[in-house]
């Protein structure tokens, strides 16, 4: 079985900073591309941020040149460094990683609990 496990959620007033990490662990042979993700009330849960195990990133518009996310392979954890937030950025954060298990032929996609984070005053 695999876990992730994120922290680094709280409130903050706009403008604020705020670094997430989600750490993998469990019965692990690869981890592949991890990711956040975030919903809001009411809302879809939508992208934020991606990083595939080469280091390469996609991020979604509404957080480019804001955001910047990372990952320590050594660690099997993600990070998101969260600069700039705004009121509009509050959401449950997700931490998202596509898994080749131990003893598997398949990848498998798994999710975080959640994080929430607040923006305002």
């Amino acid at each position: 079985q695999v876990q992730l496990v994120e922290s680094g959620g709280g409130l903050v007033q706009p403008g604020g900073s705020l670094r997430l990490s989600c750490a993998a662990s469990g019965s692990i042979f690869r981890i592949n591309a991890m990711g956040w993700y975030r919903q809001a009330p009411g809302k879809q849960r939508d992208l934020v941020a991606t990083v595939t195990s080469g280091g390469v990133t996609n991020y979604s518009d509404s957080v480019k040149g804001r955001f910047t996310i990372t990952r320590d392979n050594a660690k099997k954890t993600v990070y998101l460094q969260m600069n700039s937030l705004l009121p509009e950025d509050t959401a449950v954060y997700y931490c998202n990683a596509d898994v080749r298990p131990l003893g598997s032929f398949n990848n498998a996609n798994y999710w975080g609990r959640g994080t929430q984070v607040t923006v305002s005053p």
